[in-house]
């Protein structure tokens, strides 16, 4: 079953929602350190997080509007908040969708089901820059333009994509993309990094890929 996780600093309310997912199957993870909230549900690797407006330290637009630039998972927003501005506001951050506190139990369950269900058909795609990669196949698709990219540049792609805003190290690219980091020839790299980059550039995505001195490679897109 889905993992949920749950940002509430309501503890009664978290924990009733916790029990009522539960009692349904799915796997729950319950944030409660609002230190550094986007880490920890980057963290817990949900595929749907139900998240409060009124949170401490940092509000749930400003992480709703994290969650979906890296297009993270879908988010549905449930709060006490029912002014009609606050929802739209939260849906033009790109809330999948908004429900107001209390609750309907069931209503909140097929809303959940609903969400899942329709994000099940993109599982396997990753968005970027005005494209898409199907990690599947590694075909890279834009408005008008679709390439099927040889296996590794394929896989260099999605590993940067979905480490975006993070340096990923040759060594981690060589145990992700060839599964091993013994014996592999850095010209390869450098040779399949060259052809992607290339690839991008056709699509005006120059400068998309950053090498880090010493460090590795960076996605630049957000």
């Amino acid at each position: 079953m889905s993992k949920i996780t749950i940002v509430e600093d309501d503890i009664f309310m978290r924990e009733e929602l916790a029990d009522i997912l539960e009692k349904e199957g799915y796997e729950v993870v319950q944030i409660s350190n609002f230190q550094n909230v986007y880490e920890e549900i980057k963290k817990s690797k949900p595929a749907l997080v139900l998240l409060d407006i009124n949170l401490p330290r940092k509000s749930g637009f400003e992480i709703c509007k994290q969650l979906k630039e890296k297009n993270l998972c879908p988010v549905i927003i449930l709060t006490s908040r029912t002014q009609i501005g606050d929802e739209i506001h939260g849906l033009k951050l790109g809330a999948d969708d908004f429900l107001t506190k209390p609750y309907h139990k069931g209503r909140l369950l097929a809303r959940i089901e609903n969400t899942l269900q329709r994000f099940s058909s993109f599982e396997g795609i990753l968005k970027g820059n005005g494209f898409y990669l199907d990690k599947h196949t590694y075909t890279l698709y834009t408005e008008n333009y679709s390439k099927v990219l040889p296996e590794k540049e394929g896989k260099i792609l999605e590993v940067l994509l979905e480490h975006r805003g993070e340096i990923v190290s040759k060594e981690d690219l060589f145990l992700k993309v060839w599964g091993t980091q013994v014996y592999v020839d850095e010209n390869i790299l450098q040779v399949n990094m060259t052809r992607l980059r290339k690839t991008l550039n056709t699509l005006g995505l120059e400068n998309m890929v950053q090498t880090v001195r010493g460090r590795g490679y960076l996605w630049n897109g957000e």
